[in-house]
């Protein structure tokens, strides 16, 4: 089993026949940068894993104001909440560079749930720490200043995408300026300060959609 997939919630409760078995029931789809999976408001009916690539989730208010709840990459799981309770999609998943994802209907999981309680014990873990980590996102808007959420951000970037270089952590994170203000719930120009006080200090070295951590340190405990 690909060690992308082993380490998804949905085959790590599995052994190597039914992870394989499963496998088979999934169909492989390849998105471009920007194409959506599914829109906001859609219904409902399946879930996917991201065999390569970046796909964030993102939600809109009704004056139009967008903000971005998450970004995933491989191995990471979005969609699950369907399964359990079909209804309207509460977030519009886009593909944020070229990226392969699988997909598992309804239809298709609900023998595997019958059948095998621990994979069902999963998936409620998996969105168990989605639901955490929203938790936690609400409290930073509350009790955390723009610049503490900009270093979360890219401390929390940095563990799932980062690449560790003699200079520092290559932080690979394919968004724009204006993204990363979305998923910080800030302003772009109020993010961009924090930013660059962050290079000034020698903390950080922004290049074209990375950044290079240079002193980890430092910023996990701005991040706090």
């Amino acid at each position: 089993m690909d060690g992308v997939l082993s380490a998804s919630p949905l085959f790590a409760a599995l052994d190597d026949e039914g992870a394989r078995a499963l496998r088979e029931t999934l169909v492989e789809k390849h998105v471009l940068k920007g194409q959506t999976l599914f829109e906001e408001g859609e219904p409902g009916d399946r879930l996917y894993v991201i065999l390569d690539g970046k796909v964030k989730l993102g939600h809109s208010s009704p004056d139009g104001r967008e903000s971005l709840m998450a970004v995933l990459g491989p191995g990471e799981m979005f969609g699950e909440l369907s399964l359990f309770d079909p209804g309207k999609r509460a977030a519009t998943a886009t593909a944020l560079t070229d990226a392969s994802v699988l997909e598992l209907s309804n239809e298709q999981l609900m023998p595997w749930l019958a059948g095998r309680p621990e994979v069902a014990a999963a998936l409620l873990q998996a969105l168990a720490r989605r639901i955490r980590r929203t938790n936690e996102a609400m409290a930073d808007l509350v009790f955390s200043d723009v610049p503490g959420r900009v270093a979360k951000a890219l401390m929390d970037l940095g563990e799932k995408f980062g690449t560790v270089t003699p200079e520092g952590l290559l932080v690979t994170h394919d968004m724009t300026q204006e993204e990363i203000a979305q998923l910080v719930g800030a302003s772009r120009e109020t993010v961009n300060k924090a930013l660059a006080d962050f290079t000034q200090r020698g903390w950080v070295r922004l290049e074209s959609r990375q950044v290079v951590i240079l002193d980890v340190e430092r910023l996990r405990r701005r991040a706090r």
